[in-house]
């Protein structure tokens, strides 16, 4: 069977690695990025420059997009040289950004107007993971678009996760990443007060780490806090967008979520001070010099 060509749309750290990941299973890619050096690292590896969102989906059986918010992605769809004008019937979308699931599900139904499925597929785990094909990957769409997407996912996920309807995904990416994020910033201020008090970190890890309380996000915070590391690989401002998000989807299904405004206002006051381009973790040092 013959593989996708594939469009490519948003060469970060995540999706950098994911089109090397593709490129050395034999896809043929296509990609748009302004950052000229991400660009050449493909094209050096054998992949093609497409020099507007429109011809790259009209080159391409499936678009992917990993780009950083709800407005980029619908911006590159509807722009006057956007995948909207560009993609040919039969093909599909693949989001795997973070983005709303309302705007997710809107892009979609204008893209079934011209005979082209979309699935949301937002990420879990590192951009380590994404250069293997080791991701976590959250699903969302018809089954039948699911399906046939699903051999292209297991390339870049270990774990593909089928949620249901279009907007599925990112739904579930939202909740799971204010779960994840909350976790981060209550370890990381747990680390802080620590200090304050005149206890060692290392210790406290230790006892917390023995207990019901460790897990993945823990060993992250415990980089940084008490050795120094930086190494999630996710950034505060991300962090500060996806749980704006989350408050957004939670205010549209007629509800409230008060952790997440604490979690969201402690963010929002990091990006303030200027960390809004580190690891979550390094939340740390914000909360290291708060005072009353």
């Amino acid at each position: 069977m013959t593989k996708p060509i594939i469009g490519f749309i948003g060469l970060g750290l995540m999706g950098g690695n994911m089109v090397e990941n593709l490129q050395n299973r034999g896809y043929e890619l296509v990609v748009l990025d302004s950052d000229k050096k991400s660009v050449a690292a493909v094209v050096a590896r054998g992949g093609a420059v497409a020099p507007s969102a429109a011809e790259l989906a009209a080159t391409s059986d499936v678009v992917m997009l990993c780009v950083t918010t709800s407005e980029v992605v619908e911006t590159l769809v509807y722009g006057e040289r956007g995948i909207l004008a560009g993609i040919k019937e039969g093909a599909v979308l693949i989001d795997f950004g973070t983005s709303i699931p309302e705007s997710t599900r809107k892009i979609g139904a204008d893209l079934a107007k011209k005979g082209v499925g979309m699935i949301d597929a937002p990420l879990g785990r590192t951009p380590a993971h994404a250069k293997e094909g080791l991701l976590n990957i959250m699903v969302g769409g018809d089954p039948e678009t699911f399906e046939k997407m699903k051999p292209l996912l297991e390339q870049q996920g270990e774990n593909v996760f089928y949620l249901g309807p279009l907007g599925a995904g990112h739904t579930t990416k939202l909740i799971n990443n204010f779960m994840g994020m909350t976790t981060v910033c209550a370890m990381s201020q747990a680390f802080a007060v620590a200090d304050r008090a005149g206890l060692d970190r290392q210790q406290l890890f230790d006892i917390m780490s023995a207990g019901p309380s460790n897990s993945p996000f823990m060993q992250f915070c415990k980089n940084y806090a008490v050795d120094g590391v930086s190494d999630l690989g996710f950034s505060i401002a991300n962090a500060n967008k996806d749980l704006g998000y989350f408050l957004q989807m939670v205010e549209d299904l007629g509800s409230r979520a008060q952790i997440a405004e604490g979690t969201s206002a402690n963010l929002q006051q990091a990006v303030d001070a200027g960390l809004g381009n580190v690891d979550v973790p390094n939340i740390f040092d914000h909360y290291l010099q708060l005072e009353k």
